[in-house]
Order: C-alpha cells, then structure tokens, then sequence
C-alpha cells in the first residue's frame, strides 16, 4: 500500500511562491507516475502537473504553465511543485497522487493512490 503525504502549502500573497512536496512510502515509487491535482471550493477537481516513473516526461495544463514546475527525487521518494507567480485563481486543496501505470499523464483515473491534500490560498 502507497501512502503518500503533502506538506508546504499556506498562505501567500499574488505573485509570491511556495513549494509543495510529497513523501510516499513503499517500495515501488521509482515505477510510478506521479501528479499533482487541485480542487477548488464548488469545482471538479482537475489535473494540475504530472512526471513519468523516471523524470523524463513531464505534462502540465496550460493554466499553470511557465509558472509551476513538477520534479522528482526518486532516491527520497519525494514529489515537489514548484509554483511561481500564484494567482488567486489558484486558491485551492492540492493533491499528490501515484499513477501506477508509470506515466503521470493527466487522466483522473490512472491514479489510485491519493494523499489526503494541503490547502494553498493566494491573496490579492
């Protein structure tokens, strides 16, 4: 069983940065895709970034691009989001999730390990 565990999120200001990470457990985490998704109050919750098993594809929604950046440790077993230049359209609970089938592409239902999400809210 994938736990997986988010930390970094808070509170900041339009404009400002935080980093969001992920620490799974398990043995087979350098054969996931991971991602990251968010969930805005009244909203379906929606794809966000996502990284292959071994780094090396990388797929974002156009929302957040040129402004957030997904990477990975696989040594440490940790997933991080960058996010630069926060909107308040950015407001929301991130989550971290696992796509067992390795590719972190952006479909909702590859990904059958959730953790249990982190609030981010940006101010104006």
């Amino acid at each position: 069983q994938v736990q997986l565990v988010e930390s970094g999120g808070g509170l900041v200001q339009a404009g400002g940065s935080l980093r969001l990470s992920c620490v799974a457990s398990g043995r087979a985490f350098s054969t996931y895709g991971m991602g990251w998704f968010r969930q805005a109050p009244g909203k379906e919750r929606e794809f966000v970034a996502g990284i292959a098993f071994n780094g090396a594809d990388l797929y974002r929604t156009e929302l957040v691009k040129g402004r957030f950046t997904i990477s990975r440790d696989n040594d440490k077993q940790m997933v991080y989001l960058q996010m630069n230049s926060l909107k308040p359209d950015d407001t929301a609970v991130y989550y971290c999730a696992a796509d067992t089938m390795g590719w972190g592409l952006p479909a909702r239902a590859r990904y059958a390990h959730w953790g249990q999400g982190i609030q981010v809210t940006v101010s104006s």
